[in-house]
């Protein structure tokens, strides 16, 4: 496998005429830890190419199979008519020798949401965007089950959530084990829709029209109330950053929830929701304690409150979202006082 970077890439493509000899250039792109992401500009042409690598760019060892990418790609393949138009980006072309594939850019206005909600700007309408995107996502797998049998196996997602952060949790917190146990089980034996496995503000461009949704790899076919608790983490996890705006984001975590809940029906909303709080208690903890830690917690009162609240969510697991929002705000308010 030839390994990308941006001093060789224009080289690469040229060889394997992607592109001709009109003027490029190439950027490597951040924001991840799994792949090098790379953008290219070719005369008028403008596209993203992601080539996967072994071992993810984190302080703890951390390794996963490089086929992941193939993955990716087919999930993407398979969702893009399922999902509202300009979700999931087109794939142009692939290189299976060097485990990468190209795909379409965002919109030029396109912004990762994550940057907007470490800075402030709580869009209430894009999360019940969120909300609805993730909820026809579930709805139409759980639904059109022949085109996602085929992602079936689980090994990415185990070796991407399953062991960093789940197991992890459960090593460094003995006494939650029995609770987090469960639901590694339920992620390895349900078969209800396709979990995206890692939809959070950073894989999510925000733009005029709408967003753009990327990075598909630990997507499959299993439990998808993971996704509820993972994303839902990120946002109690900036109301921790930004306890001044918390009430702000307990709105925005409502707002997903009606997004979400008008687009779902393969199973009870009640049970999805409670579901779905267990995954968040865990997911909490893990991005204080688990391999990749978030990088915007700084003070040790602010890790400290997260691990309060996830604790809480696992040893009570609250039914309503609203007793989530108590146990975030009794946790949360301390912060802003000290700040």
């Amino acid at each position: 496998m030839q390994e990308l970077s941006a001093e060789n890439v224009l080289d690469y493509l040229r060889r394997t005429e992607r592109i001709g000899a009109e003027p490029a250039q190439a950027e490597m792109l951040g924001g991840g830890v799994s792949n090098v992401v790379l953008r290219v500009k070719a005369g008028d042409r403008l596209f993203v190419l992601k080539q996967s690598r072994p071992q993810l760019r984190t302080k703890a060892a951390w390794f996963s199979d490089l086929e992941r990418i193939y993955r990716e790609q087919q999930v993407m393949e398979v969702l893009a008519p399922l999902l509202p138009a300009g979700v999931v980006p087109a794939v142009l072309f692939d290189d299976r020798e060097n485990y990468l594939f190209a795909m379409q850019h965002a919109p030029l206005d396109a912004m990762v949401w994550k940057g907007r909600l470490l800075a402030g700007d709580i869009d209430l309408s894009m999360g019940e965007l969120a909300g609805k995107v993730l909820g026809k996502l579930h709805e139409a797998t759980a639904t059109n089950r022949r085109d996602i049998e085929r992602f079936g196996d689980a090994t990415v997602f185990v070796q991407l959530r399953v062991d960093p952060f789940y197991r992890r949790v459960s090593e460094r917190y003995p006494d939650l084990g029995p609770l987090i146990a469960p639901l590694i089980d339920e992620m390895a034996l349900r078969r209800d829709a396709l979990c995206h496995g890692d939809y959070s503000p950073k894989n999510i461009l925000a733009h005029a029209a709408g967003f753009m949704l990327v990075d598909y790899e630990t997507a499959y076919l299993g439990d998808p109330t993971m996704d509820l608790g993972f994303f839902l983490s990120h946002l109690l996890l900036k109301a921790v950053h930004r306890p001044m705006d918390r009430a702000r984001f307990f709105e925005l975590t409502r707002a997903f929830w009606r997004g979400y809940a008008a687009a779902v029906s393969f199973r009870p909303l009640a049970e999805l929701m409670h579901r779905g709080i267990g995954h968040l208690g865990v997911c909490l903890l893990a991005r204080v304690d688990g391999t990749s830690p978030v990088d915007y917690l700084a003070e040790d009162r602010q890790r400290e409150a997260v691990r309060r609240i996830g604790r809480r969510l696992l040893t009570e697991r609250p039914r309503l979202w609203e007793d989530v929002t108590a146990v975030a705000e009794s946790n949360i308010a301390a912060l802003e006082s000290a700040t």
